[in-house]
């Protein structure tokens, strides 16, 4: 009983050091891969669009409702104990800070890592990835660094507009439903306003869409197995990419705030 269990944890250690070093060679490839602008450039504005613009509508919609939950649960909790326009502070740190980023951050994993994961793991499993190999393609920097970079700069305009939606949506909601005035939500905006917390924000979504595209792209890159794979490998793509946005997401809160 002793033995099998300490060879299964013999392999799954071996296989997360296998995992590490096959991650750390792709990232160097990568950064390698950065000179090659002639391969990687004329495919990073597709990638833009791919990754960022068809992502704002699923961002938007996400951050359209969290506003309107947020100065709800807000006014149910303020009221008989702070003033209302205490609304706004709440909504716009709270939207800023933190569930801007993560909430985007976190349904990006599953709309943009999972789409990379299978995307490459369909080109890796038939493939297509060994003929670009024998074209003499550099195959990290055609499919690689496109979809990193991608992410890198489309991120933070995304959870940008996510942002602004949120809050726009907050304002809706207590104009409409919590008998609350524009100047009052907007002094409630301004109180503990700083515009270090947007620098803050884009940081984490910059590391937020490094992290997603880079693991998408890692699992599906070393992707073997058929259909089967595949799948194991969108999975993995989108769970990875989640842990490692809640990670990141305190690792920044420590270190910046």
């Amino acid at each position: 009983m002793v033995v099998p269990t300490l060879q299964t944890v013999g392999r799954t250690a071996l296989q997360g050091v296998a995992a590490v070093g096959q991650g750390g060679q792709l990232a160097a490839g990568a950064v390698r891969a950065l000179r090659k602008v002639d391969i990687w450039g004329p495919l990073f504005l597709p990638q833009l669009a791919a990754v960022g613009v068809a992502s704002v509508p699923i961002a938007l919609f996400i951050a359209a409702f969290t506003g309107v939950v947020l100065a709800i649960q807000a006014s149910y909790t303020f009221t008989g104990t702070v003033p209302l326009y205490f609304v706004g502070a709440l909504v716009g740190k709270t939207i800023i800070l933190e569930l801007g980023p993560v909430l985007t951050g976190l349904a990006l994993a599953g709309r943009v890592g999972a789409n990379i994961a299978a995307e490459l793991g369909t080109m890796r499993v038939t493939e297509q990835i060994d003929a670009l190999e024998s074209l003499a393609y550099d195959p990290v920097a055609y499919l690689v660094v496109p979809r990193v970079t991608a992410g890198l700069v489309m991120f933070p305009v995304v959870v940008g507009m996510s942002m602004a939606m949120g809050i726009a949506s907050g304002w809706l909601t207590s104009l409409f439903l919590l008998d609350l005035s524009t100047p009052q939500f907007v002094r409630g905006l301004r109180l503990f306003f700083d515009p270090y917390d947007v620098q803050f924000a884009l940081i984490k979504a910059a590391s937020f869409g490094l992290t997603v595209t880079g693991v998408g792209a890692f699992f599906g890159y070393t992707c073997g197995g058929g259909a089967q794979g595949v799948g194991i490998a969108t999975t993995r793509a989108v769970v990875g990419a989640s842990m490692m946005i809640l990670v990141l997401d305190a690792f920044w809160a420590a270190a910046l705030l």
